[in-house]
């Protein structure tokens, strides 16, 4: 391999090489989703994101615990500190109990998930599960003179913090300009600033997920849960902790505040962020009500689709764009993707086929060590994507009698392809079920070889069923004078 694992890390602003805090184990912490709609695209690009950095760190030897939570209380609308909660509104407006939205939506989630093929984090905790624990957390920051109690409710003492630390370290704002800038809102009353913000909440009359506290019947703040749930299953000092650059102010910007107020530094080594999923260069999102969910990418059934996209179609998308660069959708981008995507495939089922030769006439350079050298360089997907499009023009011109490889080249290119395609890109061969291509390629080979030997034997019978029945279900039959040749048709 080339340098070491290197990220971009957004506090400071710049890459730097991964060094975990206890090698061989890493800890990383990814914001999950507030469950009380459907997960949209702009749900996929975190979830496949910090995938892509969970498959490669497993793969380069870490244990990794990896954390990503579930909101299920305390989020407010438009993110403020005033309003309804998000999953008691869908209730009230649905008739059910906030569980039943809850776990409704995140069933959905986990199977568009699955779909996509993002592997299931170690531990998803949830937020109203930790209650005691962010509890305790306000409790510490109130402790050390950093949080107020107002009215049953508890604020985060921004000012005072500020003259101790600096809050917008991260987003790099101005706590004087935010203050200045603040409107006037409902409930700020209660606050002594209006850049504070709410630790805990006392429940109104017919607020109703609310839980007993030393301040008031109520509910902790949105920002609690994710410093009280990283501690308690990564420890006060972890190594990564990801989610939409959308988080970096307030939610991030909060939780660094919580953690240093709480116990004097910040719990996490390196912030890393995904850029935005755009629609006519806007953020795709629920509030802009902009947003096509990931069931509609599948199905096709949104207006703005021209067609229904495969889950692996949308993956590869999301993939050929590096995850700190914004990604606008079109129906254009995406049909692009399903091409190179059937492209690589389709390659990648020629070399399970090709015969090797004593000699190679085509150069197989070191596509392995470009494949890592990019994956060090900060994930950067969009290069292992092409550097396996190479690898596919070598395929396809000794395919197309060309040029020779030996076997050891083919060898290589195929564990190339398992290894960076596969198990880190996490693309799974949906013409094959998903499963296991060679395994489905040498089933296809045995049926074609029952259908050459009924055709020696003048079987035109069994020779044409097996041919027509292949058709069928999708697979070019060709036969050439050096035998059959197979490919199946995408679409």
């Amino acid at each position: 391999m080339n340098h070491p694992l290197h990220i971009h890390n957004t506090l400071g602003g710049k890459k730097e090489q991964f060094i975990p805090l206890h090698e061989p184990h890493a800890g990383m912490y990814v914001c999950g989703p507030t469950v009380y709609g459907d997960a949209h695209l702009g749900h996929a690009r975190p979830a496949i994101t910090f995938d892509l950095l969970f498959r490669y760190l497993t793969h380069l030897g870490y244990k990794v615990r990896y954390v990503r939570n579930i909101t299920d209380v305390g989020h407010l609308e438009h993110d403020a500190d005033e309003g309804e909660d998000k999953i008691a509104k869908k209730a009230r407006l649905e008739q059910l109990e906030p569980m039943e939205v809850v776990q409704y939506y995140l069933n959905r989630y986990h199977k568009a998930m699955d779909a996509l093929n993002v592997l299931p984090p170690g531990i998803e905790p949830h937020a109203s599960g930790h209650i005691i624990e962010q509890i305790e957390l306000v409790r510490e920051i109130v402790d050390r003179g950093y949080a107020y109690e107002s009215g049953g409710s508890v604020y985060f003492d921004v000012e005072k913090y500020n003259k101790t630390y600096r809050y917008g370290i991260l987003s790099g704002r101005n706590v004087e300009d935010m203050m200045s800038a603040t409107r006037s809102l409902d409930g700020q009353e209660e606050k002594r600033n209006p850049a504070d913000f709410a630790l805990w909440k006392k429940a109104q009359p017919e607020h109703i997920m609310r839980w007993p506290s030393p301040w008031s019947n109520g509910f902790p703040g949105w920002h609690c849960e994710c410093t009280a749930m990283g501690k308690k299953y990564l420890g006060s000092h972890f190594d990564i902790h990801g989610g939409g650059m959308d988080l970096i102010f307030p939610h991030h910007e909060c939780e660094i505040a919580q953690a240093v107020a709480s116990q004097g530094d910040d719990m996490v080594h390196y912030w890393m962020h995904n850029n935005m999923i755009t629609v006519g260069g806007q953020k795709m999102g629920k509030s802009l009500g902009n947003f096509i969910t990931l069931d509609e990418f599948f199905t096709g059934s949104h207006a703005m689709l021209a067609q229904a996209y495969s889950p692996m179609t949308i993956r590869f998308f999301i993939l050929q764009a590096h995850y700190r660069s914004t990604v606008d959708f079109s129906n254009e981008a995406l049909q692009a993707s399903e091409k190179g995507l059937s492209r690589l495939m389709d390659a990648y089922r020629q070399l399970m086929k090709l015969q090797p030769s004593p000699a190679s006439s085509v150069a197989v350079k070191d596509i392995r060590g470009k494949c890592y050298e990019a994956m060090n360089d900060d994930l950067n997907s969009p290069v292992v994507i092409s550097h396996l499009f190479d690898a596919s023009r070598i395929i396809n011109t000794v395919k197309d009698g060309n040029g020779t490889m030996t076997s050891g080249d083919i060898e290589e290119l195929k564990d190339v392809f398992r290894l960076f395609l596969f198990d880190i890109l996490g693309m799974k061969d949906e013409a094959a079920g998903g499963g296991n291509y060679e395994a489905f390629g040498k089933a296809v080979d045995l049926l074609l070889a029952i259908r050459r030997q009924a055709k020696e034997q003048k079987d035109w019978a069994t020779s044409d069923k097996i041919r027509n029945e292949l058709a069928t279900i999708g697979f070019e039959i060709k036969d050439t004078k050096d035998g059959t040749e197979w490919k199946l048709n995408d679409r």
